[in-house]
């Protein structure tokens, strides 16, 4: 969906702040802080981590008892629902990451047990090094046949398209190999497949190097250790706004001697974090809950559901304030129409209320901002995306309705649930006053390839997959143009920090140093660069690569590569490995991906992802991201 974030500054009187404060601070927070408690010390627990997920009630039925608890009353409706949402999403996202770090972890192990050098090879299956040889290539020959794949080349195709059809054939081939290891008990049969998946589905007549072997056996290992370690990572523990555990690691730290130098090092970290001093924030579901309104000197005004004395007034950027003068329009429509009009489409579609940090000392509440993120539909701010919105939610409620109609004998409830359905369905067809601008309409076989990589954060190729030929590349120089220097700038700043963070931990001071904007400028940059050659060229779509694990292969890279230069030597090996990440720049891909996702969502640009390849140049993998991304979407048609 085309949905977007924008923000806004709420104030209000000193009374109203610390009112508001103290509802989250000494109320809210300590319920999230108990749920989160919770939920670990249920007795399906351990199946929701296997699964991955948590049941839909869940945290609702965890919540019901401890709304009549002493600690947490007085809070209004909209602040307990605000808490169930809170606790759902940080423990929905901690299992989700939780389920691949273990698919990835027994995917690596799996590995680890095929990987065999040629000399093990050979004593586990009993056979010469030339018979195993001479099997794979008989085997790959079969598999090619069953197959179908001509890996002769074909004078029709580009160079291009011949790459991606064997890129895609290899990784086809060893899915299936990796299929029939698991299917067959043979031994000899196994170590062939484990010779070819060595060897990337290819039978190798030279003689095996040891050396690089073992390391790339160590690589494997690495990521192994790593992932172990994540997997056991702490569960969600909540916010100790009063620092408790803070207070009590230092009272045991001076008075008690460390058992061991990991004890030591953990009452080093705990002592020298930041634990959060704000509130978990208020997530508003529906946008029903904010109510807005004019004051007497005309100042856009918010309130909320439960808190209906406490009154906001907006401060927002000019270029987001007709966004908030359209959550006033659409409210004062539906009032206006006695309720004959649907807040489903409403351009606000929900809120979140949060405080930010300040830096001056005093009350929390005098110090700290109140902060409203509104998530818009930016298709419900014209009339024909309104239309497209209103289409798809009556196609959605019709089928509901006709599900709920084929059931026999109707209890009370389902009725009612059928007619709040049907009375929705005749207030959508009520539109609101919205201006006319055409959809945008792209050309479906053009598309924008976006590869990422170290040493340059973003390569765009414009392809034409009918004629299988690239339109234009963009590096980032042509990019960011007379701006590119701010990219060198934000390497320095980030070398420059690195620095400051390595003298702060030598000094055992506090090393969690702040970062400029400038990044995430640049990312701006970037995004209204992709997007506006997407438009130029009538691009369907924006194609970004599935990042994936990407983090733990280069560290775990990094770290192999440290061993082989300083084996032996422990520290030697961290300082290398430290020099090099600072040497290979590191760029915060997820965020230039959701700045750039975010601007093709205004403009309506469709954003699909893909597997970026691991070889070639920038070039080239933005290339062949864009043009499989094209085939595999003609597949699924």
């Amino acid at each position: 969906m085309s949905m977007i974030t924008i923000q806004s500054r709420l104030t209000a009187s000193e009374s109203v702040r610390q009112q508001l404060w103290k509802l989250m601070a000494q109320a809210n927070t300590p319920l999230i802080n108990e749920l989160l408690q919770q939920v670990p010390q249920h007795p399906d627990f351990e199946k929701w981590r296997q699964k991955g997920k948590l049941p839909a009630t869940a945290i609702l039925q965890l919540c019901q008892p401890l709304k009549t608890d002493p600690r947490f009353v007085g809070q209004p409706a909209s602040f307990y629902m605000s808490a169930i949402h809170v606790v759902d999403y940080i423990y929905k996202s901690w299992l989700a990451v939780q389920k691949l770090l273990r698919a990835s972890l027994e995917g690596q192990m799996r590995w680890l047990a095929m990987l065999k050098s040629d000399a093990e090879l050979v004593e586990i299956s009993g056979q010469t090094l030339q018979v195993i040889r001479t099997k794979a290539a008989e085997m790959l020959t079969d598999c090619i046949t069953v197959s179908g794949f001509d890996s002769t080349p074909q004078r029709t195709k580009s160079k291009k398209s011949q790459k991606l059809s064997s890129s895609n054939s290899s990784s086809n081939l060893k899915n299936t190999l990796f299929q029939a290891y698991r299917e067959t008990d043979d031994i000899i049969t196994r170590c062939v497949i484990s010779y070819l998946l060595k060897n990337g589905c290819k039978v190798s007549e030279k003689e095996e190097d040891l050396e690089k072997f073992v390391q790339r056996r160590r690589k494997v290992e690495i990521q192994i250790e790593r992932l172990s370690e994540q997997l056991t990572s702490r569960i969600p523990k909540g916010r100790d706004l009063l620092n408790a555990k803070w207070l009590e690691t230092l009272l045991v730290a001076t008075t008690t001697a460390p058992q061991d130098e990991a004890q030591a090092k953990h009452w080093q970290n705990i002592l020298l974090s930041q634990p959060s001093s704000l509130p978990f924030p208020l997530v508003f579901e529906t946008n029903e809950y904010m109510v807005w309104s004019k004051n007497q000197k005309g100042r856009l005004c918010v309130q909320f559901n439960g808190l209906s004395d406490l009154t906001f007034e907006v401060y927002c950027d000019t270029r987001q304030l007709h966004w908030f003068q359209r959550f006033l329009k659409d409210q004062q429509t539906k009032r206006n129409g006695k309720n004959q009009h649907s807040s489903s489409l409403f351009t606000l579609r929900n809120g979140r209320l949060a405080w930010q940090q300040g830096e001056e000392k005093g009350e929390p509440w005098n110090v700290n901002h109140l902060i409203l993120y509104c998530t818009i539909d930016t298709r419900l701010w014209t009339s024909q995306g309104t239309e497209q919105v209103r289409q798809e939610k009556a196609a959605e409620i019709g089928k509901v309705i006709t599900r709920m109609k084929e059931k026999n004998d109707l209890s009370e409830t389902q009725q009612a649930f059928i007619k709040r359905k049907q009375s929705t369905l005749a207030r959508i067809d009520n539109s609101f006053e919205r201006p006319s601008k055409p959809i945008y309409q792209g050309q479906s076989h053009i598309l924008v390839g976006v590869s990422l990589g170290l040493e340059k954060p973003a390569t765009v190729a414009v392809v034409d997959a009918l004629a299988d030929k690239v339109l234009v590349y963009q590096s980032i120089h042509q990019l960011l143009g007379k701006n590119y220097n701010l990219l060198n700038r934000q390497r320095r700043q980030k070398q420059f920090l690195a620095h400051q963070r390595h003298k702060a931990q030598k000094r055992e001071a506090n090393s969690q140093l702040g970062e400029s904007e400038l990044g995430q400028y640049v990312d701006r940059l970037l995004a209204f660069a992709i997007v506006a050659i997407a438009k130029t060229h009538k691009a369907s779509s924006i194609v970004l690569p599935k990042l994936g694990d990407m983090r733990e292969i280069v560290q775990s890279e990094i770290q192999a590569r440290a061993e082989q230069k300083c084996p032996g030597y422990l520290e030697a090996q961290q300082r290398y490995a430290k020099q090099y990440r600072i040497n290979v720049h590191h760029w915060s891909y997820g965020r230039l991906i959701e700045n750039i996702k975010s601007q093709a969502k205004k403009a309506g640009i469709v954003v699909e992802e893909g597997q970026q390849p691991v070889r070639g140049s920038p070039q080239e993998k933005a290339y062949v991201l864009a043009i499989s991304t094209y085939r595999d979407r003609l597949t699924q048609v």
